[in-house]
């Protein structure tokens, strides 16, 4: 059995990630109420509260969810997610992140993923990222910290549409050379 702890708390230079807990709901929505956020994510509608309350209550339900904080401030600025996908395979998911609109096209993206890769690595031999397909900043900024888009996709409902989703992944051992 694998001994990975899905919620540990990672610490940063730049941001702090702790178990998402019930309490976070008011400062976590204050961020996600930002349309912005979600204008080009399948899931446009999350700005809203009842989808976002859905959001929420399906992230506290994974057991893999975070909250992000910014160091400097202590304000909870995101929150991303672990989800095991398959053990045989040694692959797990990092996913559902999302950041204050004021914390992007810096580092604190790629700080968060890399604290997330560098705790998964040690169980895992490869992460995979969902994004819909037409997100390009997401697509952007997953390539931005060395993700390769695989052949792999997954098609759902969201928001009312059937959405498609392209996999991205990082390798452990491309990883580890980087």
């Amino acid at each position: 059995m694998i001994e990975f702890e899905l919620q540990p708390h990672l610490i940063g230079n730049l941001i702090e990630l702790r178990p998402l807990v019930p309490e976070d709901w008011d400062k976590l929505f204050a961020v996600a109420s930002d349309p912005k956020i979600w204008e080009v994510h399948p899931a446009f509608d999350r700005y809203q509260e009842p989808v976002f309350r859905k959001f929420f209550e399906d992230a506290i339900k994974s057991r893999g969810a975070l909250v992000a904080l910014d160091r400097k401030s202590g304000e909870v600025i995101g929150s991303s997610r672990y989800a095991i996908l398959d053990l045989d395979k040694r692959e797990i998911e990092i996913g559902w992140s999302f950041l204050a609109r004021a914390y992007w096209g810096g580092s604190y993206n790629g700080e968060m993923k890399k604290l997330m890769l560098q705790h998964a690595f040690p169980f895992f031999e490869r992460v995979l990222f969902m994004v819909g397909e037409n997100n390009i900043r997401s697509r952007k900024a997953l390539e931005k910290i060395g993700a390769v888009l695989t052949q792999r996709s997954d098609t759902r409902q969201m928001a009312g549409k059937m959405v498609t989703h392209v996999i991205y992944q990082i390798e452990k051992s491309a990883y580890l050379k980087q």
